[in-house]
């Protein structure tokens, strides 16, 4: 559900998009595995008491970060051994996490004074902000840093620019004040959403992950389409689509659900190439796929002051068609080269894996019932992540009763339990989660169930970093952009564009996105360019959700797009093939997710917004379908059988027409579709 950290072990340095790790061992090891369990106590005690103020809250979650960072990332790949850290490091750990308490020892003094820091707040929040450029420097690169610090200097100096690009000036006390002693900064709302939701469902798709979801969601890719035509490579789409209900991460999903499909079609005949883009393509999709997305969701949500159901709706049918095109691109794949799938008798019956692992699917199906039903994200997911825990020890338990009658009984019994909670809240629920505990203490083999569930919350302490610096160092962008109002020059160069052309305000947006994604993930790029350009395309008519889900979608095609294509690097280790090969075929693989968003513009039907008629969707949605069909055609060359160039010609211009919203382009679009299938089907009749 997260941006999830990449694991060290893939060997994936080059294109990973989170530095690189230490690998501890020792007191060293259990002592930051204690910090991260601590870490993940107190979020589950924030989210399910709410004992401390907003501010405090977001100020220990950022000193947690902090503090695991400098201990987990070392300063340079070449500093010392990555099996100790050095002294340096633990003063930075022990140091940054003491100031990340300043706001909870001195919060009624900074309430008294705000907006008039004295010296120590001035100290403490100056360390604060270098300690968070140093920790994004470590776990994100430069790139991120670099952009930030540009924004940090307009804020400071800014005031000895020419013409329209200058501010009146402001003082260090003001900047200090507004990226660090306030909620305006590295404190605003980014690292809100990750001190709640954001944190909640790493932990949900932590617990889901070791308790075994990825087999499953292989298992039931294999199933259901491992024996069709091209069967491997649609395995790849399927599971990657799953996959992204409970990680939202592309780089972190490539390197899971890759290391078993992008060997298994390159067995099968896909070159590498193919095999790599395929599964770049679909891995990158899970974060914009409902009905658990990924984490920019949550905070588009809490930008928009919207329901999180409203995000989810207007990105399903755009994911659905994201996915149809990964899916159609395989299948006349495999059909130009005339590949099969596996065996029957070798793909494993997909039933079998639901009744076998059937609880893993159940705190999943509650969330998304919670989510679409009024309940608020952060409930949602400490109750999804508490029946996570239910379920897991319960299972443990069941394994021990002899009698199936008995294990009946039990699970009818524990889910008659735990649905006190739509009466009661979680609190019954986190009892019987306690109680379970010291019950599977007990019994034989039950320190196994709770060591997998320690490493769950360990693991999902350290898979928040990544974000969590990410959205605390964008809030310095959103800080200078808030005190000095800068955003609304770039948002009036925009508008100005737009009066002549929207396309070209549309197409300068996208280009911001992807230079953007070059060098930052998914989540700060949709949080700078949401703050800059979203507004400016409001203005110009696009409805509020279509234009941040615009430069959303951006944001994550920046990760497939070279030169440099994150994901795409991240299945090159994998595939042994050049990452750069592999990003040009998932750009092309993935058009839907260039073309689809213009659409939405142009249409916003096709993201269900406007109050549109069913008849106005199922005509935006049939047009998107038959462009991608045609387009697939033209970009693979085949369809019922080779097409030859001007087949594919025609294909790719009738496409085109239909992705452009003028009733005249509909027009002459379905004339040249009619005229290209007529066409094709006569050229191959017979065959």
């Amino acid at each position: 559900m997260s941006d999830r950290s990449a694991a060290p072990d893939h060997g994936a340095e080059a294109f990973s998009e989170h530095g690189v790790q230490r690998h501890l061992g020792g007191w060293a090891l259990r002592f930051v595995t204690g910090v991260a369990l601590a870490f993940s106590a107190y979020q589950l005690v924030v989210a399910a008491f709410h004992p401390l103020s907003s501010l405090v809250t977001r100020s220990l979650h950022v000193g947690f970060l902090l503090a695991l960072t400098f201990m987990i990332y070392p300063a340079w790949k070449s500093a010392g051994k990555l099996s100790r850290i050095a002294v340096a490091d633990w003063l930075l750990a022990f140091g940054a996490f003491a100031l990340g308490t300043y706001h909870w020892v001195f919060e009624a003094e900074l309430i008294q004074r705000s907006g008039d820091p004295n010296t120590a707040d001035l100290v403490v929040g100056s360390l604060l902000v270098v300690l968070v450029f140093e920790a994004a420097r470590r776990i994100l690169g430069l790139a991120l840093p670099i952009v930030c610090g540009v924004f940090l200097a307009y804020g400071l100096f800014g005031q000895y620019l020419p013409g329209d690009l200058a501010h009146r000036g402001y003082g260090f006390d003001q900047i200090v004040n507004q990226l660090a002693l306030g909620s305006e900064g590295i404190f605003g709302i980014p690292t809100l959403v990750s001190a709640t939701y954001i944190f909640l469902f790493i932990l949900f798709g932590s617990f889901l992950e070791h308790a075994g979801m990825i087999n499953l969601f292989n298992s039931l890719a294999l199933g259901t389409v491992g024996h069709t035509k091209g069967g491997p490579a649609k395995v790849a789409v399927v599971s990657s689509a799953l996959m992204g209900t409970i990680s939202g991460s592309g780089v972190a999903n490539v390197l899971t659900t890759g290391q078993f499909t992008i060997p298994l079609m390159k067995r099968f005949g896909y070159s590498g190439v193919f095999a790599g883009a395929v599964e770049a393509t679909s891995s990158m999709g899970g974060q914009i796929m409902p009905p658990v997305m990924g984490a920019v969701a949550f905070i588009m949500a809490e930008n928009l002051n919207v329901p999180y159901a409203d995000i989810a709706t207007a990105a399903a049918i755009p994911a659905i068609l994201y996915y149809v095109t990964a899916f159609w691109m395989v299948h006349l794949e495999a059909g130009r080269k005339g590949l099969t799938g596996l065996p029957k008798d070798q793909c494993p019956n997909p039933l079998r894996a639901i009744r076998e692992q059937w609880y893993l699917v159940l705190p999943l199906a509650v969330l998304v019932w919670m989510l679409f039903n009024g309940f608020t994200p952060m409930y949602s997911g400490m109750v999804g992540l508490a029946l996570t825990g239910v379920l897991i020890l319960g299972a443990a338990l069941a394994a021990r009763l002899s009698s199936m009658a008995f294990r009946y009984v039990f699970w009818i019994g524990l889910a008659l339990a735990c649905s006190s909670v739509l009466k009661w809240g979680i609190y019954p629920v986190l009892a019987i989660v306690a109680l379970l505990v010291a019950a599977v203490a007990l019994v034989k083999g039950g320190r196994t169930t709770l060591h997998l569930l320690k490493m769950s919350l360990a693991d999902g302490a350290r898979q928040a970093l990544p974000v969590g610096i990410a959205c605390a160092v964008v809030g310095v962008i959103i800080g200078v952009l808030t005190l000095t109002g800068a955003a609304s020059n770039f948002a009036g160069f925009i508008l100005g564009v737009g009066e002549k052309s929207l396309f070209l305000s549309l197409f300068l947006t996208m280009l911001v996105c992807l230079v953007l994604g070059m060098g930052i993930p998914t989540i700060p790029n949709y949080i700078i360019t949401s703050a800059i350009a979203a507004p400016a395309l409001l203005k110009l008519g696009v409805p509020l959700i279509v234009s941040h889900m615009f430069v959303f979608y951006f944001g994550i095609m920046a990760d497939l797009t070279p030169p440099v294509a994150l994901a795409a690097f991240a299945a090159s280790s994998i595939a042994k093939e050049s990452g750069m090969k592999i990003g040009l075929k998932a750009v092309q693989i993935a058009i839907a997710g260039f073309v689809i968003p213009y659409m939405a513009v142009y249409d916003p039907a096709l993201m269900l917004q406007g109050d549109p008629s069913l008849l106005a969707v199922a005509y935006i949605v049939a047009k998107a379908v038959l462009a991608i069909v045609l387009w697939g055609a033209a970009a693979i060359g085949h369809l019922r059988a080779p097409l030859n160039l001007a087949e594919r010609a025609v294909a790719a211009v009738a496409a085109g027409l239909l992705v452009a919203a003028l009733p005249v382009t509909d027009e002459v679009g379905f004339a040249l579709t009619a005229v290209f299938m007529a066409w094709h089907f006569l050229r191959t009749r017979g065959r």
